[in-house]
Parts: C-alpha cells; sequence; structure tokens
C-alpha cells in the first residue's frame, strides 16, 4: 500500500510519499511561496535532489506539481495517480472535537472550519489541502485527518483548565490543548521500545525541541500535560515565540505602545523568543556562532532557553511523582549538543548522569541513550517522525473501511 502524507501550510505543501509494506519513503519534497511569482517546487528520490520554479497561484496547482513530480520525468517514482492508496493529512488543531484520527467527510472538512478560529494561520491551510486533494485525486481515493492536538486529549481537567473564568471555557471552549501531538506520541512509544519495556509502566519526559517547542509528561503512554496551550505560543521561550509571561506585561505594553490585537500577536509570535533576545535571529544555529563570538545577548537568549528547558522537566517530574525516561527530539533537541548537557548536568538531583562522549556524537539523525550505564534516569536523543505516524493512522483507517 501507498500512502501520500501532505502538510498544508497558508503557502506551502510538503508531502512524503511511503510505501507502507515495509515503511520507507519513496519521494519527498514540498512547494513553497504558493501563490508567489517565485513559487517553486523541490524534494528528494533516493537521496537526488531536485528543485524547479513553476507558478503555482494555488494548493491545487500544487498538488498538480506534485503528480507531476511523481508520475514525471527523472525523478518519477510511479507511473499513475491510481497507484496511491489514501492521502493522510496533518491538521493542527482538532479543538475538543476530534480525540483521534478520522477519516473525512463533509463533517470533519465543517469541524476543521469551525475551528479556524483557534488555529487561524494552519487549519484554513489544511482545509485548502483537503480540498485540492479532492480536486486532483476524485472522491475514491480516502483522506484521513490526523490530528496534532489529539495525543493530548487525554490530559486531565486541573491540566487543560485555565484559572479564568470558567463561562469562557463553556462559551468559547478556552483550555490547554497542546500541539506537536504526533511528535511526542512517536518518540514516547520508541522510547519504550529501545527501553524494551511497556509504555503503560513508563513516566517520560518528552522534549521536543525546535524553531517551535514543546514538552510532554507521558505516563502509561498518556499525556497528563504539556507545555502549549489555547495556541502554540504557550510554554517556554521558541525560535520567534515568547512562551509564557505575565499576562500583565502584554497589557501593559499595549497600553504604553498601543499595540492593537493584529500588532500583539505579531510582536508574541514572530518577534519575541531567541529573535527577541539576541536581535541575531531565530535559527539556533546563527545564536549558537554569535554566542561563541562573544555575544552577549546570544549568550543571554540560550541561557533563558536552557534554564526554562530543565524547569519544565522538573515540573512534569513533579507532576507524574517521579521519572524512568527523558527524550530529545525535534531539530534543536536531535542536533544541539551543549543544551542537552546543561539540561542533564542541572538535573542531577533526579540522579541523571550524562555520557558526555555519547552525547557528542549523538546528532544528525542517530538515535540512542546519552545517559551512563549508572544513570537513575535514562535519556535519550530520538529523531521524530510525525510523517510516518500519520501514514500508520491512515493505513489503519483505511483497511478499518
Amino acid at each position: 500500500m501507498k500512502i501520500l502524507v501532505i502538510n498544508c501550510g497558508s503557502s506551502s505543501l510538503k508531502y512524503q510519499l511511503f510505501d507502507m509494506d515495509n515503511e520507507t519513503v519513496i519521494a519527498k519534497g514540498n512547494c513553497e511561496k504558493i501563490g508567489s511569482d517565485d513559487s517553486f517546487i523541490g524534494g528528494s528520490v533516493n537521496g537526488e535532489k531536485f528543485e524547479t520554479k513553476v507558478f503555482m497561484p494555488n494548493h491545487t496547482e500544487a498538488f498538480l506539481q506534485v503528480k507531476k513530480a511523481l508520475t514525471e520525468g527523472d525523478f518519477k517514482v510511479i507511473d499513475d495517480l491510481s497507484e496511491i492508496s489514501a492521502i493522510g493529512h496533518r491538521v493542527v488543531q482538532g479543538g475538543a472535537l476530534f480525540k483521534e484520527s478520522t477519516l473525512v467527510n463533509d463533517e470533519v472538512i465543517a469541524g476543521i472550519k469551525e475551528l479556524c478560529d483557534l488555529a487561524p494561520l494552519h487549519n484554513p491551510a489544511h482545509i485548502q489541502g483537503i480540498n485540492a486533494c479532492l480536486d486532483v485525486f476524485g472522491k475514491d481515493v480516502p483522506q484521513v485527518t490526523v490530528f496534532d492536538n489529539a495525543f493530548h486529549s487525554t490530559m486531565p481537567p486541573e491540566a487543560y483548565i485555565f484559572p479564568i473564568p470558567y463561562e469562557y471555557y463553556e462559551k468559547y471552549a478556552i483550555r490547554r490543548y497542546g500541539f506537536h501531538g504526533t511528535s511526542h506520541r512517536f518518540v514516547s512509544a520508541r522510547c519504550a521500545e529501545v527501553m524494551g519495556k511497556n509504555i503503560e509502566d513508563l513516566k517520560i519526559v518528552t522534549c521536543h525541541l525546535g524553531n517551535g517547542s514543546s514538552i510532554t509528561a507521558v505516563k502509561g503512554g498518556k499525556c497528563i500535560d504539556t507545555s502549549m496551550g489555547l495556541t502554540p505560543l504557550d510554554g517556554f521561550i521558541m525560535g520567534t515565540r515568547c512562551g509564557a509571561v505575565d499576562p500583565s506585561v502584554i497589557t501593559y505594553l499595549q497600553q504604553k505602545e498601543g499595540w492593537t490585537p493584529a500588532e500583539t500577536d505579531t510582536i508574541l509570535n514572530k518577534k519575541s523568543g531567541v529573535l527577541g533576545i539576541s536581535g541575531v535571529g531565530s535559527d539556533d544555529r546563527d545564536v549558537s556562532a554569535a554566542e561563541a563570538d562573544g555575544n552577549e545577548r546570544a549568550h543571554l537568549a540560550r541561557s533563558i532557553q536552557k534554564y526554562q528547558v530543565r524547569k519544565l522537566i522538573g515540573s512534569y517530574v513533579a507532576a507524574m511523582d517521579g521519572v524512568d525516561a527523558i527524550v530529545f527530539t525535534g531539530g534543536i533537541g536531535e542536533n544541539t549538543i551543549d543544551l542537552r548537557a546543561d539540561v542533564c548536568k542541572n538535573l542531577s538531583y533526579l540522579g541523571v548522569e550524562l555520557d558526555e562522549a555519547a552525547n557528542e556524537v549523538m546528532r544528525r539523525g542517530k538515535e540512542g541513550e546519552i545517559s551512563t550505564a549508572n544513570s537513575k534516569v535514562k535519556v535519550y536523543v530520538l529523531p521524530t517522525n510525525e510523517e510516518l505516524v500519520i501514514a500508520r493512522d491512515t493505513k489503519a483507517i483505511v483497511e478499518a473501511m
């Protein structure tokens, strides 16, 4: 069975084609700057890369370019779209409506649309992607939606209810939803596999660290708390997002600076975090290089990041009354050696012992343990694979039809 996994943004479309007989990636790529004069499609097949500049006014045209990339030219991998059995979509916000992956129908599309206010940058793009698939593939090819927040639907009320007047939860469904759930689900399950233990017997803290970051407490295979909230803005310092701050800081600055709600959103989501503190950028590689050159603000930004990660891990250890393993994943989690070292060395009260040699080599897609044999808590670097989770869910739902 071949499954196409799609992740649509407002001006982008990422795809991976899986052969689910052996769970291998046949081809992958992305359409960027959709709607712009300089839009292009790029990708790779068997390690060989390609990129073509082509005008894509909308997501339907982008899908036609994906079709062309898969079925024509030097990088073709299939003869016809009929070889694709199903399509899996990543959807950021499923709210309280969708607690598991779901076969697409009119009611599901309407539900995703209903939740657009909670994810105005993401959910409309996902709907465009689903509709574009209908235009290109037709209704006979089943589509499945896999929701970013579904894994977090097991949180208890004390974790997801915000301490504001309860009526706003009832009226507007304002609560903690969490995101990166597909990633946290994958790496927590993989952690149990690597440890050779039943996940139902484990307490795991999973740290998805990238330009967007979140940390999750996984007890017995279920999420009991996570750092992102109503939106992906909550939690701790990220590339351009501020994470949790005193709400009075925001209202004070709105009064002083005259920010509108839209301006406030832009500043907190796109101009804060590591970028806002360092003044250098949001990419960890650039900020790390600036820190190495003696940039004090870059050093401060990374110090805040390290401090907040270990502080949040500690709070989730308290929430679960213990921890068996800590997992680092995501672009920063998988590759930033000094951050992992700093976090582990400051968790000595838990009995964490870092294997410095293992930590040094564990990057660029490598998987393994970075704690010593004597460490009371195991620490792992486990590359995430959200697309594979989406493909697996899609396959299971389609086969059960």
